[in-house]
């Protein structure tokens, strides 16, 4: 049998126009890819800051209700909540198709805004909305609290989207009753509330200046148990620990960290709002001013298409390293801001 023969005989076997089905099932498998790295690219990018005053006066204007104190505090951390669910793309970390079950970016981004604004609603409900630790908590901030604690990455029954969404609803209910006579709420800014919330911020930015800092890689002396020596642990540890960060998390750390800023510098400027007397009686208003001021700096674009990690004087550069250092300087100014408002 000639080759000839052969190849005619094996190309009667395959359906005709196979050929062209191929090319075509090729062409589509690129168009997809193709467009599910722009939808991608579209969704990764981070929202814009938002201006406080402007959004609580917006929300005032839509409810119909008055600014009072608290308002503008509420209506931030609603727009942050809102934010993650209606920007585009949705809510991300929970996505299992494409292109969101490949993204990594934007789901730690999220991440780290929702801790700020858990951390927030749990201030809200144990400080801010109780004028003395035996007093009654509020009925909304109730179920709007733990409602921001679900499982950040459960897609169905139930999905963190509707969970989330609740405690919005609750939170929408808390701000129409801050002005209501009939059903009040109430948002007390007294100084030791506002040192409860900070004081939890502070460890927050702690351990995320320790995270990004880990990128390098550095041996650690153990001060666990240093400036108490009666103090004891469950586990022995070594007296010096070597502290790095895994190279596939850096990225995660650094935009966990983003995303925590950006929340963070939200809040700090509606407590600015709502808490003004407090903190020039204090004289720590500029104090504030300048947390947020380091917190803005973490925001600026970032130009590379990867987040780099060379040494912390090596040709490139360390993206994780410069973050940390605008978190540590934020995080050195709350801890003197705690010390102002706890003078008398």
């Amino acid at each position: 049998m000639g080759a000839g023969s052969l190849k005619e005989k094996l190309s009667n076997l395959l359906p005709r126009g196979s050929g062209q089905l191929g090319k075509v099932a090729a062409i589509l498998v690129v168009v997809y890819v193709v467009l599910m790295l722009i939808i991608g690219a579209y969704w990764s990018n981070e929202p814009e800051a938002f201006d406080v005053t402007v959004n609580a006066n917006k929300v005032a204007t839509e409810i119909n209700r008055p600014i009072v104190t608290g308002f503008t505090s509420t209506a931030t951390a609603i727009r942050i909540g809102e934010t993650l669910l209606n920007k585009p793309g949705g809510y991300l970390r929970n996505d299992i198709v494409p292109p969101g079950v490949f993204m990594d970016n934007m789901p730690n981004w999220e991440f780290g805004a929702l801790v700020q604004l858990r951390d927030f609603t749990r201030a809200m409900r144990k400080d801010f909305s109780r004028s003395q630790s035996q007093s009654k908590e509020d009925p909304d901030l109730a179920i709007a609290e733990p409602q921001f604690n679900f499982d950040s990455k459960s897609w169905a029954l139930p999905s963190s989207e509707g969970e989330y969404q609740r405690g919005i609803d609750k939170l929408d209910s808390y701000l129409l009753r801050l002005s209501d006579p009939n059903n009040p709420a109430q948002f007390y800014t007294r100084a030791d509330n506002l040192t409860q919330w900070l004081r939890d911020v502070e460890t927050r930015l702690g351990s995320l200046s320790q995270r990004l800092s880990a990128s390098v890689g550095k041996t650690r002396l153990n001060t666990d148990l240093a400036g108490d020596t009666s103090a004891g642990q469950s586990t022995p540890t070594a007296h010096e620990l070597q502290v790095k960060t895994p190279w596939m998390q850096i990225d995660d750390v650094f935009y966990e960290a983003r995303g925590t800023s950006w929340a963070l510098m939200q809040l700090l400027q509606a407590v600015e709002v709502d808490f003004q007397d407090v903190l020039e009686k204090k004289n720590a208003l500029v104090s504030l001013r300048q947390i947020i001021r380091e917190l803005e700096e973490t925001q600026a674009t970032v130009w590379s298409p990867v987040i780099l990690n060379g040494s912390g004087f090596g040709v490139l550069a360390n993206h994780s390293l410069v973050m940390a250092n605008y978190i540590s300087r934020a995080n050195a100014a709350i801890i003197d801001l705690r010390n102002l408002l706890t003078q008398g």
